[in-house]
């Protein structure tokens, strides 16, 4: 797997075990309303306005809160982290290798064109292209944070 796979995986399936119950819930309740709309065929008009409603429903469920993820591991961490800024310590946080070798693979896998060898401009590229990426891939990741 990808560094960046890794990544995303430490958040979004910390995040299912937090958002399980709920989820979980509601997913056991969308099959159930849709066994009922098919119990009741005459209610066509039911069906189609189920529908409607099912679809946003769903969208702001496969979301995934990328802050409140890792603000809940940072405050379970024993060691004061800053993965708001630093590329080494979110990684550090996700309990993913943070070495140099590490952050290369990851800036070759982001493309990054910078100076490999100037780790300091490189880590700032990483975390930003991160949380970008997180983003594009359904994450919820505050603008201050893409910045």
């Amino acid at each position: 797997m990808s560094v960046f796979g890794k990544i995303m995986s430490a958040i979004f399936h910390g995040s299912t075990a937090a958002a399980a119950p709920a989820g979980s819930g509601t997913a056991t309740a969308a099959p159930a309303g849709s066994g009922s709309a098919t119990a009741a065929p005459a209610g066509s008009g039911t069906a189609t306005t189920a529908s409607p409603s099912t679809a946003p429903a769903a969208a702001p469920m496969s979301q995934v809160d990328v802050e409140a993820v890792l603000t809940k591991l940072a405050s379970q961490n024993k060691e004061k982290l800053d993965w708001r800024k630093s590329i080494v310590d979110l990684m550090k946080l996700l309990k993913l290798d943070s070495s140099l070798a590490a952050r290369q693979e990851l800036a070759k896998e982001l493309h990054y064109t910078g100076n490999m060898s100037d780790s300091a401009s490189m880590n700032i590229w990483l975390h930003k292209q991160v949380m970008i990426k997180l983003a594009e891939n359904g994450g919820k990741v505050p603008e201050d944070l893409k910045a």
